[in-house]
């Protein structure tokens, strides 16, 4: 099985406001990077997207280690969804899971593949995840002036 790491990155000029996304798919010292934008998200969107683009470029099962700077997208991919589906999509408080489309996009890309999931501190020391942050920004400015 190959082993892979995809580092991603989400970003929204305005929460909501115009958004991007980046991943960058590693494997046996190459890289492959891979953005977009929507004209109208917030930056958990794009942080979702990001991963769910990454793990959905992978043709066949992979062992995977995510990186991410976003808590929310660590955490609720490792834990919080569980209980989600549990309770029918359902928080704790018994509220709709926001973002429940995408949570369930990336439930199934998850599905596919051995994922491990690693946060980084985001604009830190860690140059895949300042990239991966240039590039999203870079489509949400884009998306913002409409040219793309």
């Amino acid at each position: 099985m190959k082993k892979l790491q995809i580092v991603t990155d989400g970003a929204c000029l305005g929460n909501p406001g115009p958004g991007g996304w980046a991943a960058i798919l590693r494997y046996e010292g190459q890289e492959k990077e891979i953005w977009g934008c929507e004209r109208h998200t917030t930056n958990n969107r794009m942080e979702l997207r990001a991963a769910i683009e990454g793990l959905s470029a992978l043709r066949e099962e992979c062992e995977v280690e995510v990186v991410t700077d976003s808590q929310y997208l660590k955490n609720g991919i490792t834990s919080w969804i569980r209980g989600w589906k549990r309770n029918g999509w359902m928080t704790a408080a018994r509220k709709p899971v926001v973002n429940r489309d995408l949570w369930q996009e990336l439930d199934e890309q998850v599905s596919r593949h051995r994922t491990r999931w690693v946060w980084t501190r985001g604009h830190a020391s860690h140059a895949g995840n300042n990239r991966c942050d240039e590039l999203a920004s870079r489509a949400a400015r884009e998306q913002l002036r409409g040219s793309r």
